[in-house]
């Protein structure tokens, strides 16, 4: 399976040409959403709604956008000004049998997911606390947080933006301007999760390398890249020498952002795609000994965990490449009004 999503997303970069042979099923995907959607909207299937208000950061595409850091940026903000704010995610890769499950900076990501185990230790790192819990239903998720921390007066949402079963009282959806929304296709042919005029429907925010074309008003944003770190923290092995040639292994949606980034940092990349959400094992990794090995922060989370399950000295030689989220002043008044609005603070 994870290798036919690998092949899809490579096709989806390249528009390969045969992708054309899938158009009967994506016309029958969009016939299903269409309908599932219909269902929710009709009063037909019950919809949860919350006793505080929800704000879904979700998009329409397969693959990174850029939404995680953005959450974590977002969150950051709003904890500093005091808001009792929580996350909630499906918690994909996680245990779903022990779900709803509270997410906390031990958790690991077989049992909460990687991008939960991410937002959640990023956050402890700088110093802030975040109650978070995962389920694939959003409702339970959230049933869970309001029991063990009442005072929360507001719930974002990592993704869900399909997940018509919760209410949400507003959507905010990343569109990678990189990407793009490659051939216009629903899926399996394109990326598209949903038709590109569910934009109209939500507060648009671009992730975009250069936020210098983009006014100050503009719902822009865009990512800075940190010092490359150990991934273990007492490992000597010496800090990756730009110009020199470094293995690069991505397990996010989009690979190739990643790469195209060291490429920018004056990186010679060699790049290893594996599919979203990769599980690594021992193997993906042994035969990279000859150059030094960087990975993303997400990714780091998985291989950390690995490391602690198996003694190999091949953890001494991989790298994390931290990036953070900057905001257009456009996002900052959004926010503010959003604090306005339900009177959060």
């Amino acid at each position: 399976m994870k290798k036919l999503e690998l092949a899809l997303t490579q096709a989806w970069q390249k528009n390969a040409a045969w992708l054309k042979l899938l158009t009967p099923l994506s016309g029958l995907y969009g016939m299903v959403m269409h309908a599932r959607k219909s269902l929710y909207h009709s009063g037909k299937c019950p919809i949860y709604r919350a006793a505080v208000p929800v704000l879904v950061i979700g998009n329409i595409t397969v693959g990174g956008s850029g939404k995680t850091p953005f959450i974590i940026a977002l969150t950051k903000i709003l904890r500093k000004q005091g808001i009792s704010v929580a996350v909630i995610s499906r918690g994909y890769g996680g245990d779903s049998t022990q779900m709803p499950k509270l997410v906390t900076p031990t958790s690991t990501p077989n049992e909460v997911g990687d991008e939960p185990c991410l937002i959640a230790q990023t956050l402890h790192s700088d110093g802030f606390f975040l109650p978070m819990a995962v389920a694939p239903n959003r409702g339970q998720a959230i049933d869970l947080l309001l029991q063990n921390f009442p005072e929360t007066t507001l719930i974002i949402s990592d993704d869900g933006l399909q997940h018509y079963a919760l209410h949400r009282d507003e959507e905010w959806i990343v569109v990678d301007v990189a990407r793009g929304f490659g051939n216009g296709k629903l899926l399996p042919q394109g990326f598209l999760r949903e038709p590109i005029d569910r934009l109209q429907d939500a507060l648009v925010l671009y992730h975009d390398k250069d936020m210098t074309k983009y006014p100050k008003k503009a719902m822009a944003m865009s990512l800075k890249v940190g010092q490359i770190e150990p991934l273990m923290g007492n490992h000597k092995s010496p800090v990756p020498s730009v110009g020199t040639y470094v293995h690069a292994v991505s397990g996010i949606g989009h690979p190739k952002r990643f790469f195209d980034t060291l490429s920018d940092q004056g990186f010679l990349v060699i790049p290893h795609p594996f599919g979203d959400h990769h599980d690594f094992r021992l193997e993906d990794l042994v035969d990279l000994i000859n150059h030094p090995i960087i990975v993303t922060s997400k990714d780091a989370v998985k291989l950390r965990h690995l490391a602690t399950q198996t003694t190999h000295d091949i953890f001494n030689h991989i790298w994390v490449l931290p990036v953070e989220m900057v905001l257009s002043d456009g996002i900052i008044e959004q926010i503010n009004h959003l604090i306005v609005k339900y009177q959060l603070n």
